[in-house]
């Protein structure tokens, strides 16, 4: 018997948690290793480790409590990695020295695999004097361009690259540029961006008044406030950035105010931390805890949610001790505040399982009720931990209890808290759980709805072939098994059906008790009204959001995975949840059968060598793979990337006759030439004929000028279906925009740190 529910979770637990050698052999035999490995870990701190390994264990058994990656792959492995999934750099100095040893710090904390956020506001912005070099400044644009290049030359732990927020305040000087950074798409491509965003700044929108852009006490600007808004939403509505960060809601209801002000986030927004700010992350799995799921009772299974919470936030407050940081400052600030960011997964399968549906009225109360139940028993078990161990260091009882959040606390808790302090400063925050949730089972990520009832995953196999595998939702799963092929009910929307402002009602409703931020993307049709966008973004502002962050499916940010339903169809019979594939790259055999070709193109002083090898597709021989080579260092560059492109498209299979096509009409504005008693417009033309001829010779094309075809793609995609944009990792059509984050379902690769 497997403690999987789905083959996906033992792809994924193998390919990311598991605790293997540096040569690949497994040293974690079966997830109970993983789960003991870790439950051992995180107790040697306690006085009596063999008691707490066994609590652990529990929580982590049939993955109740789900600690973030970065705990799951490293605790217990002895790795030089960190622990701690979110990190918010130094404030940098408006200087040359001291923004390039920011960077330094930036590179050695995603060495270690830290996903970092930054202010940038504190630059000086473009324009400005330099005094004392007669010089006007390059602007925080130009140092985030720096940043990027960084990024992308450091692979961070397990595998990953570095994933950076980049926040910038509405009233700097530069922030039109920086809302409109985006649109050229080879640009900060290593960075999420959003504007901290003002109360005073959202009534001058409302108010449609002036707004000065200012720096350092001096304006260099005045715009309308509204017209900054609409920029922000123009960019965010075309290009899905920047996001919006309410950074005065942040600081009013941070529990550490009298201590800290924020002005930057982690990646995906979830943490808003202040300077060397640090936080770990960990979820609870509120699928695994509802009981008679389906029936007329079903509930959750309160009892065992606070002691699971009261475990959840024991085991993350012991990573603070065990866990180590890139930067000594880090180590230092986490230490004093021992911040932790418990939170939530499978919110919106539990809803299913309760009969309710996600983004009413009902599902946005009862979403309050689990997450005012999660928030009491973590702040209670926090003063059970400080009566144990100690408060942390900057505990201050009459602040901390008058902070905007702990002012809503329930009173026993707060009376709790003024007599015997709290362990932890911050314990709440609801963080992406793509990759985790997979791992579990498939169960919904976050407090997101389910993206879509199932969908269709290709599964590399050991002898080079593929299979098809059907990845079905946690709920849908569980609902199969207990009524067959009954229909599903009409309560089961996904991501797609439903309206913007429904998942703004659900983002609004958990974050009533969630002391940090969430992380969630609020899908909208690619066919909103952009008065109707704008909306999305002023609700979250009225309702209480901390931040918010949408997708929009277009021609720049890609068409994601839908699901496609009419109103005469029951969420059953959707078809639209498959990913549609255009033909997957063949793997490639040890040896291959090939020829080379010899081209001398007139007035060239070297010859080109055209090698091309060919695949067995059944009992056709297909061409697979091109090598162009030539000593002509003129000709380097391009002959690699076509040699990369005819190969790549070669490999994908199917009809590849278009390439003769495609490279036969090239001509050369200076003239082609004569060969063989033939006219040839271009070198690449000529590279086109060599290709057609070798096609010819193994059977793929009739003869010379014969079967080629202008659109072979329309053959293989279907157009009417959307599909997620290719995965870095895998390369299936599975990405999509979870929790601010794109993720594949079929791998679990993320673009987030985390």
């Amino acid at each position: 018997m497997t403690r999987f529910a789905a083959p996906i979770a033992e792809s994924i637990w193998d390919m990311k948690y598991r605790f293997k050698k540096s040569d690949g052999t497994a040293i974690d035999k079966t997830v109970e290793d993983s789960w003991r490995r870790i439950a051992r870990s995180l107790a040697t701190v306690e006085k009596d480790p063999e008691h707490w390994e066994e609590v652990f264990f529990s929580a982590l058994e049939d993955f109740k409590f789900l600690p973030a990656g970065r705990i799951t792959a490293g605790a217990g492995t002895e790795r030089s990695v960190t622990m701690f999934n979110c990190f918010v750099m130094g404030t940098i100095p408006d200087s040359m020295g001291g923004i390039f040893d920011m960077l330094k710090e930036a590179a050695l904390t995603m060495q270690q695999g830290g996903g970092i956020g930054y202010d940038f506001s504190t630059i000086r912005p473009r324009g400005a004097d330099v005094k004392g070099v007669a010089a006007d400044a390059s602007g925080p644009l130009s140092f985030m361009d720096v940043w990027d290049a960084m990024c992308r030359t450091i692979m961070s732990a397990g595998s990953r690259r570095g994933a950076m927020m980049a926040t910038m305040r509405c009233d700097h000087p530069d922030v039109e540029d920086f809302i409109t950074a985006k649109s050229d798409s080879a640009r900060l491509r290593m960075f999420n961006l959003s504007v901290l965003v003002t109360d005073v700044f959202m009534e001058a929108v409302k108010a449609d008044g002036s707004w000065d852009l200012q720096f350092d006490g001096k304006v260099y600007h005045t715009v309308k406030a509204r017209d900054l808004w609409n920029k922000i939403m123009r960019a965010t509505y075309d290009y899905a950035e920047p996001g919006v960060i309410f950074i005065d809601r942040i600081n009013q209801a941070n529990n550490l105010s009298y201590c800290e002000q924020i002005a930057a986030t982690n990646p995906c927004g979830e943490q808003p931390l202040p300077p060397y700010g640090a936080c770990l992350l960990g979820s609870i799995n509120l699928a695994r805890l509802v009981k008679d799921p389906f029936e007329k009772d079903a509930a959750l299974d309160d009892e065992a949610l606070t002691e699971l919470v009261a475990t959840a936030v024991r085991m993350m407050d012991n990573v603070v001790d065990a866990s180590r940081f890139p930067l000594e400052q880090q180590a230092q600030e986490a230490l004093a505040k021992r911040r932790i960011g418990l939170g939530v997964t499978g919110l919106a399968d539990a809803l299913l399982m309760v009969g309710q549906r996600y983004g009413s009225d009902e599902a946005a109360a009862q979403t309050e009720r689990w997450l005012h139940a999660i928030a009491r028993a973590a702040y209670r078990a926090s003063v059970q931990l400080a009566k144990e161990k100690g408060a942390f260091p900057l505990f201050d009882a009459d602040a901390f209890l008058a902070s905007g959040t702990m002012k809503a606390m329930d009173e026993d808790v707060r009376a709790e808290i003024a007599e015997h302090g709290i362990r932890n400063a911050l314990l709440t925050s609801i963080a992406p759980t793509g990759t985790i949730s997979l791992y579990a089972g498939n169960v919904s990520s976050g407090i997101e709805p389910v993206f879509a009832y199932a969908y269709t995953r290709k599964v590399l196999q050991k002898d080079g072939s593929r299979t098809e595998e059907e990845v079905v939702d946690y709920a849908v799963q569980m609902w199969r098994e207990k009524f067959g092929d009954k229909d599903l009910p009409d309560y089961f929307v996904n991501a797609q059906t439903l309206a913007p402002l429904e998942h703004v009602k659900m983002q609004a409703a958990a974050q009533k008790w969630v002391d940090s931020s969430i992380s969630k993307t609020i899908n909208c049709p690619e066919d909103i009204s952009f008065e109707g966008f704008k909306d999305v973004y002023m609700e979250a502002f009225e309702t209480g959001c901390k931040g918010c962050t949408t997708y929009r499916p277009n021609d720049v940010t890609g068409s994601v995975l839908s699901v496609s339903e009419t109103s005469d169809k029951a969420p059953e019979a959707d078809q639209g949840a498959d990913v549609i594939y255009m033909a997957d790259p063949l793997d490639r055999p040890q040896t291959l059968e090939g020829m080379t070709y010899k081209l001398k193109w007139p007035d060239s002083e070297h010859a080109i060598y055209l090698t091309v090898n060919d695949i067995m597709v059944g009992d056709r021989r297909m061409p697979f793979e091109v090598f162009i080579n030539s000593k002509n260092m003129e000709h380097f560059a391009w002959t690699v990337a076509l040699t990369r492109m005819i190969s790549a498209v070669f490999r994908r299979g199917g009809d590849v006759s278009f390439v003769v096509e495609e490279l036969k009409a090239v001509f050369d504005p200076r003239g082609g030439a004569w060969i063989q008693g033939k006219y040839i417009p271009s070198i690449l033309a000529a590279i086109g004929g060599v290709l057609e001829r070798h096609m010819v010779s193994i059977g793929v094309i009739e003869a010379e000028g014969l079967g080629l075809k202008s659109d072979p793609q329309a053959q293989v995609v279907n157009l009417d279906q959307p599909r997620g944009p290719a995965c870095p990792s895998c390369g299936q059509f599975d990405m999509r925009m979870v929790e601010g984050c794109m993720i594949c379902a079929s791998c679990g690769h993320s673009k987030c740190s985390g």
